[in-house]
């Protein structure tokens, strides 16, 4: 088995792993993202992170935004439709300490959107559960057509910002208490968010209804996730035929859950793959082809 360091490094935090002939020794991670470096350079908290760890003698595998123009290096992204399997081919080394793993981007006219990060997990997906399409769920959610090994296209939906935005810097979230979670409140955004072929009228709706008493103030977070959760999946999944092959959902447990209920809402089903095992896979691969 192979011995390697793996580093995620993206905009707000980085995880690393030391594994010794295939079994992780040790793991550590740090606030040190791309956007929080202070005063230290990418390379004094390369330095500090893997102190200790034996850097020069195993392969160093680096993804995420480590690899942006706001990273490390600016590494070229890989322009789709492109082979997974080519990730390990088309690594960027920097100052002579690690290897960085490409991006993926798509540029048409219809289409521009890129990704760093996702690919590798994307990368070890396709080994532990293939699909024709994955959806990575978060801030910037992804979701991605494959076909065999190869990415076809992929795109973009902010729901997780414009949740956050919305709650927090706008009028519709503008006095409410503590929120508290509620499958009811979730389920009723959801039904709405998923039969509307645009919400962009909905969004104030949240705002007048807990105003008006008609939905709890404490339960108008979940509404709002089932809103904009519901209308995104219905959008991305419209021409994906309920009886094929079931989505994959790459994610946490939790999120993964309200993605797998939106999906099941809409008459389609889904597998989920926890996006650390998805990533790890993948590293692994990339590091082994390194190490041969």
């Amino acid at each position: 088995m192979t011995s390697y360091i793996a580093i995620d490094w993206g905009s707000t935090n980085l995880r690393a792993w030391y594994y010794q002939a295939g079994e992780c020794k040790e793991e550590r991670r740090s606030e040190a993202g791309v956007t929080r470096l202070g005063e230290r350079t990418p390379a004094e908290v390369f330095a500090s992170v893997t102190d200790g760890w034996p850097t020069n003698d195993v392969p160093v595998v680096m993804a995420g935004m480590v690899g942006s123009n706001a990273g490390w290096l600016s590494v070229p992204y890989l322009s789709c439709p492109v082979a997974l399997g080519e990730l390990s081919s088309r690594l960027t080394r920097v100052e002579d300490k690690a290897w960085i793993v490409p991006g993926l981007s798509v540029e048409r006219d219809d289409n521009y959107n890129v990704m760093r990060g996702e690919e590798t997990q994307l990368l070890g997906a396709l080994a532990l559960q293939p699909a024709p399409l994955y959806v990575m769920p978060g801030t910037h959610a992804k979701w991605v057509q494959v076909e065999q090994d190869r990415v076809l296209d992929f795109r973009t939906v902010m729901t997780g910002e414009l949740h956050h935005l919305l709650l927090k810097q706008s009028l519709v979230g503008a006095g409410l208490p503590q929120q508290e979670e509620n499958a009811t409140a979730f389920l009723d955004g959801l039904q709405i968010g998923s039969n509307d072929a645009s919400i962009l009228s909905r969004l104030f709706e949240v705002r007048a209804s807990h105003v008006l008493g008609a939905r709890d103030r404490r339960h108008i977070s979940d509404f709002l996730s089932g809103l904009l959760i519901g209308h995104e999946v219905a959008l991305m999944t419209k021409n994906h035929a309920a009886g094929s092959q079931p989505i994959t959902i790459i994610a946490g447990s939790a999120l993964a859950q309200r993605y797998q209920q939106a999906l099941h809402f809409i008459g389609l089903d889904s597998v989920t793959l926890e996006g650390d095992r998805a990533f790890q896979h993948g590293i692994r691969s990339i590091a082994n082809v390194l190490a041969n």
